[in-house]
This record gives structure tokens, sequence and C-alpha cells, in this order.
């Protein structure tokens, strides 16, 4: 008896998260058939120590599977992923890195990928170490935090998280918000989005 109790709890308990994974593959979907997906963009820079937040405006364009370009500010200030390689171009400098010699992009090129691949490798991506994902009114809220294991490596971090927002009814991803030591962070907001 005391067996079946704690199987119908273990089920009970589990089953708002496959529910929660269900809804969240269901909610990106709409990706597996588009191959050009664009709208606007509006990033914010915000730094603790500075009265008034940077905004500027541009687009943002994903190529699935596994390619992405932020790029406002006429183009000044940019986030580009091609595959494995990503290049933040911050004032006209750009600066590379790859998610196979910097771990904190590793498991955010794993979502990112997912997301824009309409969840094509069927895979739970909750069960990816250092992710999250909550259901919060219509949108799900997905939390990458980087595991980097070395000291030295953890004080040259530059984002100490990654959050990213997506509407359950349209698929669009929302906002994106690049945290760093501080309370500092980069978020960019997205609208007006066309997939084809």
């Amino acid at each position: 008896m005391k067996r079946i109790i704690i199987s119908t709890l273990v089920l009970l308990l589990s089953f708002p998260i496959l529910a929660q994974q269900t809804d969240f593959q269901k909610a990106i979907s709409k990706y597996k058939t588009a191959q050009i997906i664009t709208a606007t963009s509006v990033k914010t820079r915000h730094k603790a120590a500075v009265a008034k937040d940077e905004q500027s405006s541009g687009t943002f364009t994903i190529l699935p599977p596994n390619k992405m370009n932020i790029s406002v500010n006429e183009g000044k200030d940019q986030l580009d992923m091609q595959g494995e390689d990503f290049t933040m171009t911050v004032g006209g400098k750009s600066h590379k890195t790859s998610s196979k010699t910097n771990p904190q992009f590793a498991t955010f090129q794993k979502v990112l990928e997912h997301i824009m691949t309409g969840g094509a490798d069927g895979k739970d991506i909750a069960q990816t170490p250092g992710v999250t994902i909550q259901k919060e009114g219509n949108n799900f809220v997905l939390t990458i935090t980087p595991e980097v294991a070395k000291a030295k490596a953890k004080k040259r971090m530059m984002f100490t998280s990654f959050v990213i927002t997506i509407d359950t009814k349209t698929a669009e991803i929302k906002t994106l918000r690049m945290n760093e030591k501080g309370q500092n962070y980069t978020s960019y907001e997205f609208s007006g989005y066309t997939f084809k």
C-alpha cells in the first residue's frame, strides 16, 4: 500500500513537469517549418552605476538551424551566432568566441538551436544541466546559468546567466537578457515578427 501511495505521488508530481515540456515543444514547433524569421529589436544596456539606460533599435534575424543575428545602432552593435561561433560587436569593435572553447556559451548555443529547430532533436532541453524552464502567464521563461568549474574562468566570465522569454501562443522570442556581474545587463526586446 505504501509503495502504491509513493508511486501515485511521484506520478502526480511529475505530471505538471511533463505537461510543461509538452506545452513548450508545442510552442516552439512553429520553427520547424520556418526558413527565415525576422523581427525588430530594441537593445537596452543597463549599468548599475549609471542613472540612465542606453537604448538602440535594429533587427533580429534567425536562419534555422543554427544562425542568428541581432543588429542595432546601424550595425555598430551586434550579437551574431554562426553555429558554435559567436561574435559580439560593441561600438564597431568585434569580439569573437566559440562554444567549443568558451563553456559559458556552450549551453546557450544548445538552447538556441533547440528553439530554432522547433525541438527537432527530440530532447527535453529542461534536462540540460544549467537550464530551467518556468511557465509564467503566457510566457515560457528559460534561464541558462553557465557552469564554469575553474575559479580563474569564473572571474573572466562575461555573463552570469542568459534569460529567454518565449510567447506560448505565437512562439516568438520576446526577450533575451544577458546578465553580468554587479547587476549590469544587456537585454533585447523583439517584436513585429515574420516567419517565412
